[in-house]
């Protein structure tokens, strides 16, 4: 099988490993939820070797994860978990849970129940203290950050009704019923952002 490829994770990589270098600093469990292509986990895995770094996505998505796993000489990066947002996560027992999540371009493409129950999930699943990286597009005051943000919303809508770009103040309440608190919200190439939550 050939190894499937995003460009917008090649092309990001690089720029998310900057913050997440000072983030995860000081963890050694993440749970990167919507692993993809895997290219990040492989990627981030090599440069962060102090993290156990555990993939995760719906099973249809592990072959291709698994590809690119099979040629990482990085052996922290684990083989992927199915996390399914509609059901419960299967994480470790309560004395092991991820001190730190890591999630790229999930929230847009997923539905808003779906969201709603992402962040349930971060409520559960987390350790105090807990380090939370959602990487993606969001929209500002009700408004798109970009022209080309408005237009890729309208191309995710054609796709499927329920996902589109979310307004941050949304994802912030249901951060904060999650009993997560901003840290620092970077702007990033091609429009996109990069919050970092802590968990009180």
């Amino acid at each position: 099988m050939n190894k499937p490829f995003s460009q917008a994770c090649d092309n990001n990589k690089s720029p998310i490993l900057n913050i997440l270098k000072k983030v995860f600093l000081n963890n050694k469990h993440v749970l990167e939820i919507g692993s993809g292509t895997g290219q990040h986990a492989v990627y981030f895995g090599q440069y962060l070797p102090h993290l156990i770094w555990q993939t995760s996505d719906l099973l249809i998505n592990h072959q291709g994860i698994n590809t690119w796993l099979d040629e990482t000489p990085a052996t922290n990066v684990q083989r992927p978990i199915v996390v399914d947002l509609n059901h419960d996560w299967p994480v470790p027992n309560k004395n092991k849970r991820f001190d730190s999540l890591y999630t790229a371009n999930t929230l847009h493409i997923i539905s808003w129940p779906l969201v709603i129950k992402f962040f349930e999930g971060l409520a559960q699943n987390l350790t105090a203290k807990a380090n939370v990286c959602i990487y993606g597009p969001f929209n500002y005051q009700g408004r798109f950050s970009s022209e080309s943000n408005a237009n890729f919303d309208l191309w995710l809508k054609e796709r499927d009704m329920n996902s589109g770009i979310r307004d941050i103040e949304a994802i912030l309440l249901l951060a904060t019923s999650a009993g997560l608190h901003l840290v620092d919200d970077h702007v990033m190439p091609a429009n996109n952002r990069l919050l970092v939550f802590s968990k009180k």
